[in-house]
């Protein structure tokens, strides 16, 4: 009932801004109205809150994304409908040639085999960690179009784009989008990062299963994640506390505040997430910096350290850790040789953020020193 109750409020921001009326809402089972559609149902999310989907007879589906807009997905052969909101972007089927800015969505498109979706990467080759954009881009099936700010216009046209999907940094050069749409390219920004529930944001691959028409496959892929979480809900917390940084290039550390979802996969898994007291409203950004002394003092008794790597690098050894700061070797993690490193693939994966809170979880269960390596983290040496 949440869901849906989140669905409906969602949508009813959306409908105000595009001058629908709350009484229109009212008197339809479904809160937006389409004229020549019926309304079927919606989709049930069980922790995603920043887009709903409601579909309606004859294949039709809405998508609606909090702050940024609704998508009608027509089916081949159809046409949308006529007298249809000027608000509502139609997105035709088969949704082809996609321009990929966000690289947090590559990895939902892997998990329902959508990669040959995608034709134009807003990254390039070697900024992918994802092994089968990289061997797309390799073979040239995927190319590089630019990133989100300075897109090859030229190029994304005669590829005969049918969608671009772009992060919220595209609300820094509005003007990019203003002109892909301009010339006839919807735009789709994505919200996942702002999902408050660690697997909120792997439910996004919901919302682009729908573009491809692989739901099923989507519900599958999602239930996996979702049954490693709810068996780590079985047990019970560790209570034992976990720092997770890395070290900037001025030396000072690098922490995810206590709202992040790395801190709360932290809590998910079973453990206490350090430093405590992150100021957690400052400001919109889910990282803050603090000097190493500053550091050391909230943060020196944590029972396990998880490093970083996706700034700066993997680490094998302890003493690669050290040569950051020589304080690190006074913790208490460090001297018990709890002390882990993860993987550069972490951030783009968004497939495996159950997977990444069993990988935790497992961590602070498991005493086996021959453990070195999980999924997303190994061991320093």
């Amino acid at each position: 009932m949440r869901k849906y109750l989140s669905c409906f409020f969602v949508t009813m921001m959306l409908l105000l801004t595009c001058g629908f009326t709350a009484q229109a809402a009212e008197e339809n089972e479904n809160p937006v109205s389409i004229p020549g559609l019926t309304f079927d149902h919606s989709m049930e999310l069980s922790y995603a809150e920043e887009f709903c989907v409601d579909y309606y007879k004859d294949g039709y589906v809405l998508i609606t994304i909090d702050q940024e807009g609704q998508y009608l997905v027509v089916p081949e052969g159809k046409e949308a409908p006529e007298n249809l909101d000027s608000n509502i972007t139609v997105l035709k089927q088969p949704i082809q040639n996609i321009y990929m800015v966000a690289t947090s969505a590559m990895d939902l498109f892997r998990a329902i085999d959508g990669i040959s979706n995608i034709r134009l990467s807003g990254t390039k080759e070697d900024g992918w960690y994802i092994q089968e954009a990289r061997d797309a881009m390799e073979a040239n099936e995927m190319i590089y179009a630019g990133k989100y700010n300075a897109p090859d216009y030229e190029l994304i046209l005669s590829e005969g784009c049918d969608l671009a999907i772009e992060s919220t940094m595209i609300h820094h050069n509005p003007e990019v989008q203003e002109k892909l749409e301009q010339f006839g390219i919807p735009v789709i920004v994505e919200r996942s990062s702002y999902e408050s529930h660690p697997l909120g944001r792997t439910e996004w691959m919901k919302l682009y299963a729908v573009l491809l028409g692989k739901e099923d496959m989507a519900e599958a892929v999602f239930k996996e994640q979702s049954d490693k979480l709810d068996k780590v809900l079985t047990e019970e917390n560790t209570g034992k506390t976990v720092a997770f940084f890395y070290i900037n290039s001025t030396g000072a550390v690098n922490i995810r505040k206590n709202n992040d979802y790395v801190s709360r996969m932290i809590e998910l898994a079973g453990g206490r997430y350090l430093p405590e007291d992150t100021g957690d409203n400052d400001n919109a950004l889910s990282t803050m910096n603090m000097q190493m002394e500053e550091f050391y003092a909230k943060a020196k008794d944590a029972d396990y350290i998880i490093y970083n790597s996706t700034i700066d690098g993997e680490l094998s050894t302890i003493d690669e850790l050290l040569s950051k700061s020589k304080l690190l070797g006074d913790f208490k993690a460090v001297k018990e040789g709890n002390v882990w490193c993860t993987g550069k693939n972490l951030f783009q994966e968004t497939t495996g953020l159950g997977t990444m809170i069993e990988d935790i979880h497992t961590m602070l269960t498991t005493d086996d020193e021959a453990l070195e390596e999980l999924t997303y983290m190994h061991r320093l040496k």
